[in-house]
């Protein structure tokens, strides 16, 4: 595809206005981020669930400021059109407002973001006050927060219950209130999505929680089977590179082993003469008895 105009927040706005949904990304390196932006995605996420499919956590927890940045860096440089947003990784922004401006300003800076994104409700509104105020786009993202997997008992819909759905959409319009540009709603009933849709300002994107969204987003690792431990029911696999991956890799060891690979068009070799006079410098080289 021809190359396109950078994706921008009134972009963006203009789309939903006109009820054209939004693509969304969660993507990690280079190589995926190059085929992001011939494809003409939207949005693109540098998750903090790189944790578990890059860096092979069991969870988003272990993932640090300088792993985000880096990741995030060679995702700006795959896609230089896409709206990028560097995900908050754990405790970088939940002790106060000045550490989590700083690791705001960390993924604009040194990364080239457009914005940033943070997990929870009315408990993060402080932070996203203080990053907003700072001049940085924030996206808001409540149901599933992997951040706090352990207290919501697991990676389970959220919001099942009436009391928990209107936590969840309390939530969203106290996100709203406090400056955030979007809102990612993460394994949500579709209702409960639909209904905060409905009242939004501001874009509403769905990962697993149904079609009523302004866009959707999923993690490039399970649309294309490359995550080996599990796919979320959420996701849908748009090919399994996996298993194409897997078949070459079988294939190489067997070529390599019966000495089929490599072929004589994979390799080089210089003019006999040039082989002739390598040998003749070597003898005179060699010590004489």
């Amino acid at each position: 595809m021809s190359e396109r105009k950078k994706v921008t927040l009134p972009t963006l706005f203009e789309k939903m206005a006109k009820g054209i949904p939004l693509t969304m990304i969660t993507c990690y390196d280079y190589p995926m981020a190059y085929l992001v932006e011939q494809a003409g995605i939207d949005m693109v996420l540098v998750g903090d669930s790189l944790g578990m499919t890059i860096l092979g956590y069991d969870s988003t927890l272990p993932v640090t400021m300088d792993d985000m940045i880096r990741h995030a860096q060679a995702v700006r440089r795959g896609t230089p059109n896409a709206w990028l947003i560097g995900d908050m990784p754990y405790m970088s922004y939940q002790p106060s407002d000045e550490l989590a401006v700083l690791n705001a300003g960390r993924f604009m800076a040194e990364a080239g973001c457009d914005g940033i994104k943070l997990e929870g409700g009315q408990e993060v509104v402080p932070r996203v006050r203080a990053i907003v105020a700072a001049g940085i786009p924030v996206m808001g993202h409540l149901g599933l927060t992997p951040q706090s997997v352990s207290s919501l008992g697991g990676f389970r819909l959220q919001g099942r219950s009436a009391r928990q759905a209107k936590k969840i959409v309390d939530d969203a319009k106290a996100l709203e209130e406090a400056g955030v540009m979007a809102i990612l709603l993460e394994l949500v009933p579709d209702q409960v999505c639909g209904l905060i849709t409905e009242r939004a300002k501001v874009p509403i994107i769905s990962l697993g929680s149904g079609p009523h969204a302004h866009g959707q987003l999923l993690i490039f690792h399970d649309m294309f089977g490359l995550y080996p431990k599990f796919t979320p029911k959420m996701a849908k696999k748009y090919g399994d590179a996996g298993k194409v991956i897997s078949d070459g890799l079988r294939q190489y060891v067997e070529e390599v082993t019966s000495r089929v690979f490599p072929e004589p068009e994979r390799y080089f070799r210089i003019k006999e003469e040039e082989y002739a006079e390598l040998l003749r410098l070597l003898e005179q080289d060699a010590p004489h008895n």
